[in-house]
């Protein structure tokens, strides 16, 4: 009794009992019927063979589609050698321009002077309806409230996304890149201004958020980690078919030592009738 509920109420528990019964059932079943038409040896010897020739399969599509057994999906790390500037005049310090930016001096921090530098060493700023730009900010977001102690949730906005890299190699064209394995890095660099503190009313909606003009320009800076979405998938398909073919192999083996051993007793069993 005391089994059954155990069964039933831990989750770990019922899923290595699921599993269980499931190859039993599945593989087992199969084996029975297999093994009562070829042998025990022989049908243990097909049924694994069609076992890892399946899962060989299904690790190739998993690894096409992106489905099934995933590692890690791919995020926005920070970057070094430092992730939050502080300031637009600091952006060749952190080593994200390559120049240093001439600012115009209207105010603390030109974020119109910083968009230009970095446009023209080739960072690609994002439009609004680039989902690219939703996740980056939203990454920055994260980085913000975890190392940057000086600002708080609401206290600021993103205003602007640039994007740098990220190119892939070999392509046979641009649409044709499935063997394109091969990545540069991939940057992100999120402009991010504080707003003027507003008075808040109840019952009514949050005012719209306006930008501190006079309060510099910070930047987070971030690296692409591609991570292992397709690792485990990439691990069945070669591992299972490393297997599917030495199974194939020894099964052709047994096959020819068969055949010339019934070629031999043919051969001596009418030599001895002549």
């Amino acid at each position: 009794m005391f089994s059954l509920l155990a069964v039933s109420w831990e989750p770990q528990l019922r899923g290595y009992v699921i599993v269980a019964i499931a190859v039993g059932v599945l593989i087992g079943g199969t084996y029975l019927v297999v093994g009562t038409n070829l042998g025990a040896r022989l049908g243990f010897l097909v049924v694994l063979a069609g076992l890892f020739g399946w899962m060989a399969t299904m690790g190739a599509i998993w690894w096409t589609y992106g489905i099934g057994l995933k590692g890690r999906e791919p995020t926005w790390e920070p970057a070094d050698p430092t992730t939050i500037v502080r300031s637009s005049d600091l952006l060749d310090d952190a080593e994200i321009l390559i120049m240093p930016m001439q600012p115009s001096g209207d105010f603390v921090g030109d974020a119109a002077a910083a968009s230009a530098a970095l446009q023209s060493e080739g960072w690609l700023l994002l439009e609004d309806s680039d989902p690219r730009r939703g996740q980056a900010a939203a990454s920055a977001d994260e980085i913000l409230q975890n190392q940057a102690e000086e600002l708080a949730s609401g206290e600021y906005i993103s205003v602007a996304v640039y994007d740098k890299g990220g190119d892939r190699w070999p392509k046979i064209s641009e649409s044709l890149d499935f063997l394109a394995f091969f990545h540069e890095p991939h940057y992100s660099l999120v402009q991010i201004s504080s707003v003027v503190p507003q008075r808040t009313e109840p019952g009514r909606a949050p005012a719209r958020p306006v930008i501190d003009e006079t309060a510099p320009q910070r930047y987070v800076y971030m690296l692409r980690d591609l991570g292992t979405k397709r690792q485990p998938a990439i691990f069945i398909t070669i591992g299972s078919t490393i297997i599917f073919l030495l199974l194939c192999r020894l099964l052709h083996v047994r096959d020819l030592r068969l055949r010339e051993n019934l070629s031999v007793d043919a051969g001596s069993s009418s030599s001895a009738k002549s």
